[in-house]
Formats: C-alpha cells, sequence, structure tokens
C-alpha cells in the first residue's frame, strides 16, 4: 500500500463572532499533522452546520464538531486531530 493518500476535509460553516461561515482556522492543526505524515490534504466547504468529515479514497474515515478542533496550532496537542491521522492511516 502506499505510504500517503489524497485526503479530502470536508467542512462545515460554523458560528463565531455573530456570523455564520465556513473558516478554515481550526483546521490548521490536523492539516499540518496529515501534511506532516506525507498525506496531500484538500479542503471542501459543504452544507453541513459544524461537521468535519474526513475522506480518503472516496471513504469517510473519520467524522467530529468542527467546534471541538482547537484554534490554529500544528495539531501535537489536539486528540481530535490525531484520532482523524489514525483513521486516516488505518484507511488503507
Amino acid at each position: 500500500m502506499p505510504e500517503s493518500a489524497k485526503v479530502t476535509i470536508r467542512f462545515g460553516p460554523y458560528r463565531s463572532c455573530g456570523t455564520v461561515e465556513h473558516r478554515t482556522h481550526r483546521l490548521e492543526g490536523l492539516q499540518v499533522l496529515l501534511k506532516e505524515n506525507g498525506h496531500t490534504v484538500d479542503l471542501e466547504p459543504s452544507d453541513d452546520w459544524h461537521d468535519v468529515v474526513v475522506v480518503v479514497n472516496g471513504e469517510t474515515v473519520y467524522k467530529c464538531d468542527i467546534r471541538k478542533l482547537e484554534f490554529g496550532g500544528d495539531g501535537q496537542l489536539d486528540q481530535l486531530c490525531h484520532e482523524a491521522l489514525e483513521a486516516v492511516n488505518k484507511a488503507f
């Protein structure tokens, strides 16, 4: 199997500071962690509020609430980022 995967992160909008928008600040740590482990990451906005869905080879391997991810950072201290990385690594 390949050592890296093409990972798609689908993310929905969430409310912050009184507005609802698609924001990527809470996805930064997840992206860094996946890229450090050799994976290619694409971001894809979705209409599902608060959702983060991690997809590998067309298969959903991990889901969480975007509001539970840490804001910014490198993902090293975010348990959800490590869970997503583990799910991606097990996907193939």
